[in-house]
């Protein structure tokens, strides 16, 4: 897999096209959840969009980093996806340490905060995040807040 991250303005228009198309294959079509895909997120500056290619040139893996006071208090990691064709091959491990390096790259002084999919928790807390709030719908899906809390000031 050939790994990229960059800011909004540095996506070429394919990179665009299959990011967004990835995104919402996933999040709105698979899982059958009509949402604001588009939220303005993705063309803030600091924003960092990570993605991977196979070597047969599909987008299958992306995870969205944004800076402390977007999301949360905190440094984010949202988006976070892994294609069909890729999932059970430890893609998603890889994708988020790789989202975990640039969040400390970025924001060394900041903890890590994910709105994460409830089925999902466990995978989380394999990364190092732990709960940090009570279950709650979002989109219709039943999520929970994790932390990575590391050793900041």
């Amino acid at each position: 897999m050939i790994w990229h991250q960059h800011s909004f303005h540095a996506l070429n228009l394919d990179q665009l096209y299959d990011m967004m198309k990835l995104r919402v294959d996933v999040f709105v079509v698979e899982q059958n959840c009509p949402y604001p895909e588009l939220d303005d997120k993705d063309r803030i500056p600091s924003t960092r969009h990570l993605f991977a290619y196979s070597a047969q040139g599909e987008m299958v893996a992306y995870a969205r980093v944004l800076e402390p006071g977007v999301s949360y208090a905190d440094a984010s990691i949202g988006r976070v996806i892994v294609a069909q064709s890729v999932r059970g091959l430890g893609v998603a491990h890889e994708l988020m340490q790789k989202a975990i390096a640039i969040a400390t790259e970025h924001w060394p002084t900041h903890n890590i905060q994910i709105g994460a999919q409830q089925h999902l928790q466990a995978f989380y807390q394999q990364q190092g995040f732990q709960a940090c709030s009570n279950g709650y719908l979002e989109d219709g899906i039943p999520h929970i807040d994790m932390l990575l809390q590391r050793n900041v000031k």
